[in-house]
């Protein structure tokens, strides 16, 4: 069984609830976010700041846990590779069943994935977990600086937001050669090279 640290910023105590069903406990915390809240594209910055409102909830299965999580995660569009930044609002509700019910749950339901049961941990609740599961799946698949961004230039790579008239004169490969025969002719003007 995991220990956890009753001073870990997203362990929660429920001692005060007593295993009493319908005695509740409210909190309100400010933490930092922990490591890979979000993807590779965009996710909410470790260290940057998360707030939190928890309503703990006795019930005769364990802590039922409701709440709400607020926060700002970063990133870059992925069409023109600007900075990204979302605000994240979402809301969780889990059961955090008491050690004695998680395994008579395990063993009604064989087939359960242990991971579909959140447990106590004596009376302690780690709330990262469900904060991961609450926030990843609200970020964006592809996240964009705005709906109708235009992106890179597939070319050169310029932004086209900064010069929508932004075009490269492309020549077929196949007729590149011709062009080389044109150029090369001496008694051409400069005018007609380029034509």
């Amino acid at each position: 069984m995991t220990r956890l640290d009753p001073r870990a910023p997203l362990v929660f105590d429920t001692r005060e609830l007593s295993r009493r069903p319908g005695s509740m406990q409210e909190v309100t915390r400010r933490v930092e976010a922990p490591e890979e809240l979000g993807t590779d594209i965009i996710a909410v910055p470790t260290g940057s700041p998360v707030d939190l409102v928890v309503r703990l909830e006795s019930v005769s299965e364990g802590v039922l846990v409701s709440g709400s999580v607020r926060a700002t995660a970063g990133g870059a569009c992925v069409r023109c590779l600007d900075p990204v930044t979302l605000p994240v609002e979402a809301t969780f509700q889990e059961l955090f069943a008491y050690a004695d019910r998680a395994a008579h749950h395990r063993e009604v339901d064989a087939d359960a994935d242990e991971d579909e049961v959140y447990e106590l941990v004596g009376d302690l609740i780690d709330l990262e977990p469900v904060l991961r599961d609450t926030v990843v799946p609200m970020l964006p698949f592809q996240p964009v600086c705005r709906a109708d961004c235009p992106g890179l230039c597939s070319e050169c790579g310029a932004p086209l937001a900064a010069d929508p008239d932004h075009r490269h004169d492309v020549i077929d490969p196949r007729w590149a050669a011709l062009n080389t025969l044109r150029s090369d002719r001496p008694d051409q003007s400069e005018e007609e090279r380029r034509t």
